[in-house]
């Protein structure tokens, strides 16, 4: 591989890890609050005793999974790009 093409494919996985990584701090930051209400909504649930309550113990439970899971691909996504990343660097021949 040129230089060149190794520059550009070496910036194109950077651009997309720094995307990756922010767009992973943002769905951590929201799966962390998703747990707190998860906790206050079980709470809830249990002191009440009512069908409601704990029907939306239940919903916030899935969206908290289902994010969860998110969270993981993603965080999985971004050690992909780490990978591809140090492998880029570590053949990679500049110009000189």
């Amino acid at each position: 591989m040129g230089s060149v093409a190794q520059r550009r494919r070496l910036e194109d996985v950077q651009r997309r890890l720094v995307a990756a990584r922010e767009s992973l701090a943002v769905l951590d930051e929201q799966v962390a609050k998703w747990r707190e209400d998860l906790d206050e909504a079980r709470i809830r649930a249990l002191v009440s005793e009512t069908p409601l309550q704990a029907k939306e113990y239940d919903d916030l439970s899935r969206q908290v999974g289902v994010a969860t899971a998110e969270l993981e691909r993603r965080a999985l996504e971004v050690s992909a790009l780490v990978a591809a990343r140090d492998e880029l660097l570590r053949v990679w021949t500049p110009e000189g």
